[in-house]
């Protein structure tokens, strides 16, 4: 495929990710997932979860894994144009509805609204857990690591980051 082509469709397909990625990119990775490792392999399991890991453990936003994904795929002109489809639509949406939101503060559709987002935001939030842990673990070991850390956090109030390193140590040691 064309580098051109490429760009038109990164452009496209997170120019419309942007507009439903309800409680920021993470939310929509499954959809990323979906579509460049199961529609068009332009991306590996293995890869996606790598790219995912890498724009985490970064400092910035959550949105780095489109720059990555971009930048993957198409080099510089990539992560420009991914990052750029995957930050303008929802920024100028939520420029426009900012004064509409405040304005009808009150007003029972927008509490309704408002109360029904959290839970969505949770479901795709764990959606894309599921994606990632079904990408990254690619044996036993490694599936008998997620469910630990998933139960451990779920359960307590340790805080994840000793966890992520544990899991780091773990993987760095060939433990998996």
């Amino acid at each position: 495929m064309k580098v051109g082509d490429v760009l038109l469709e990164l452009a496209l397909r997170f120019g419309v990710l942007s507009l439903i990625a309800v409680g920021g990119a993470t939310t929509v990775v499954p959809e990323m997932h979906r579509w460049l490792v199961e529609s068009t392999s332009w991306v590996s399991d293995r890869e996606f979860a790598q790219l995912y890991a890498i724009a985490q453990a970064a400092p910035g936003p959550n949105v780095l894994i489109v720059t990555l994904l971009g930048w993957k795929l198409a080099g510089l002109a990539g992560a420009v144009v991914a990052t750029l489809a995957i930050c303008a639509p929802s920024g100028l949406l939520t420029y426009g509805m900012a004064h509409v939101w405040h304005r009808c503060r009150a007003a029972r559709w927008r509490i309704a609204v408002q109360a029904g987002m959290a839970p969505l935001t949770v479901g795709l939030i764990l959606a894309t857990g599921y994606i990632l842990a079904r990408a990254a673990d690619s044996g036993w070991a490694a599936v008998a690591v997620t469910a630990a850390t998933a139960l451990v956090v779920l359960t307590t109030r340790v805080n994840p980051l000793w966890l992520l390193g544990a899991a780091g140590a773990v993987g760095a040691f060939g433990w998996l």
